[in-house]
């Protein structure tokens, strides 16, 4: 390691909440220097932006492995998003001009990964910030009484068909029935065939307490997946085409009744307090711990390319 190096700053940016540690990154060899200070850093607190790197997939894919270990596959998908090279992918395909909410990476599922990795091909001409959230600033800010009812956790129900958001196909990556019944059975969920396609349906926790630092975290996805999250316009269209079981998805308590729209608005609220944006340069790498930082994007214009990775 050379004296330039090893005197490499971690610069904090942010807000009282949520920040992320920049880090001048050249080239691969400095990332490869600070392996142990980054995976520190992520670990104790969650977020690091790599800045100076081409913006190249090898390298990114170099890096990933670096930090993360082996890449993961994308599995239970409940987006949109392509593959790019290997286990290497888009970021969630939705339309420029809506943004996509906070989230901790399928924490709506029994398993999910420990760290995300994005890369900056092409920043937006204006807006497609990737903000990110403090788990435990989210806890720790949300009131109590709403902590209180979602103590037991958060049912998720899917319905998969043909023209109105994934099939079960895309979802489950599998044409095999009987693959997608083993999946549901080995975690935690149930499912029934149905003439259009599939429905689900699982619970989750609401807020666990994150292994290394031992923290509790705000760790799920009702504020997405709950129909609010479409907004007014399109959940109530979409609720005079379909009873409410069989709307893409959706979130209730986890003893199956109703989530207060009041909920949902409270979420978003704190979200807002708690997140912080930056604004993406070609080459920037983003390294998030899924348990202690949440994600989301703004609508953006222009063309925009984010590729994602996931390890752990």
């Amino acid at each position: 390691m050379t004296a330039a190096t090893s005197a490499a700053p971690l610069e904090l940016q942010g807000n009282e909440h949520t920040t992320i540690a920049v880090f001048p990154a050249a080239d691969f060899a400095t990332v490869e220097a600070h392996r142990p200070r980054l995976q520190a850093h992520l670990r104790d607190h969650g977020a690091i932006l790599l800045r100076g790197l081409p913006a190249d997939l090898d390298l990114f894919h170099k890096v990933t492995e670096t930090i993360g270990g082996a890449l993961l596959s994308y599995t239970e998908r409940s987006t949109p998003r392509s593959a790019v090279a290997g286990n290497i992918y888009t970021s969630t395909e939705y339309p420029p001009a809506e943004p996509i909410p906070m989230h901790n990476e399928n924490s709506y599922s029994a398993s999910w990964p420990a760290r995300l990795f994005f890369l900056c091909d092409t920043a937006a001409e204006t807006g497609g910030a990737t903000p990110i959230a403090d788990s435990r600033a989210m806890y720790r800010l949300l009131p109590e009484d709403l902590r209180e009812r979602f103590a037991g956790g958060v049912t998720y129900t899917r319905a998969f068909r043909e023209g109105l958001g994934l099939t079960w196909q895309e979802a489950f990556q599998t044409e095999d029935r009987a693959a997608v019944e083993e999946y549901c059975a080995s975690h935690g969920q149930t499912h029934q065939w149905t003439e259009e396609g599939l429905r689900t349906r699982h619970v989750r926790p609401s807020f666990v307490d994150e292994p290394h630092t031992g923290d509790t975290v705000w760790f799920n996805q009702a504020n997405l997946f709950h129909v609010a999250s479409l907004g007014e316009e399109v959940s109530e269209a979409l609720l005079e085409l379909y009873p409410e079981e069989d709307l893409p998805r959706n979130a209730y308590f986890a003893d199956g009744s109703p989530i207060p729209v009041s909920d949902i608005e409270k979420i978003r609220e704190v979200y807002d307090e708690v997140s912080y944006a930056f604004p993406w340069q070609a080459g920037d790498v983003m390294v998030i711990n899924n348990m202690l930082m949440a994600h989301g994007r703004e609508p953006f214009t222009g063309r925009r390319r984010i590729l994602v990775a996931m390890t752990g």
